[in-house]
């Protein structure tokens, strides 16, 4: 089975809390990894920065997101228990629970409009506060990939300017290369293009 999207994390996480007792993140994540049947492999897989794995992470953001919409209460650093209004979610059994379901409360709004784009005015109501499309990836992750589909331009930008331009070009470009790692030592005449 593939890692489950923090989204699909979020219903689980608060039927957890739903006994009332306050609950370690570590050990809600490591129950749901055995719920969700990962294996081995998939509980190991680290973020690229290998400071934490990717189930972990994912069930972090869930929580956080469970937490902004007033569902669950932190009690202690990495503690936290179900609140009375995640008592009344709990009672009304939603199938599902993910970003559109939680946009219904005007603290998870506020939460999401805090990452707004400065200068956009502020919606006086919840009403008026568009929803954002539902994504399964948790932010760390669309930031990853949003700076990996600029690197992927970026790359693909500049290696079409340097086979666009003329040999003459190509050559001052690798000699700049060569100095700039440190290749031709100390010498003035170093790195000189000959044509």
């Amino acid at each position: 089975m593939a890692i489950p999207d923090y989204q699909t994390l979020m219903l689980p996480i608060l039927k957890i809390a739903g006994d009332g007792q306050e609950h370690r993140i570590s050990d809600v994540v490591d129950q749901l990894a055995r719920g969700f049947q990962l294996t081995e492999e998939e509980r190991q897989q680290l973020l690229p920065s290998g400071k934490q794995t990717t189930f972990a992470n994912r069930v972090h953001w869930a929580k956080t997101f469970l937490s902004q919409a007033g569902l669950l209460e932190a009690t202690k650093r990495a503690h936290f228990r179900i609140a009375d209004r995640g008592r009344k979610v709990l009672a009304q059994g939603p199938s599902r629970i993910d970003n559109e379901y939680l946009s219904q409360f005007t603290e998870f709004i506020q939460f999401r409009e805090r990452n707004r784009v400065p200068g956009t005015p502020v919606s006086p109501s919840a009403a008026e506060i568009p929803v954002a499309p539902v994504q399964t990836q948790t932010p760390d992750e669309l930031l990853r990939n949003t700076v990996k589909q600029i690197e992927t331009a970026l790359r693909k930008e500049l290696l079409d300017r340097v086979i666009a331009a003329p040999p003459a070009f190509f050559e001052s470009l690798i000699v700049k290369l060569l100095l700039a790692m440190g290749y031709g030592g100390s010498r003035e005449d170093s790195g000189r293009i000959v044509g």
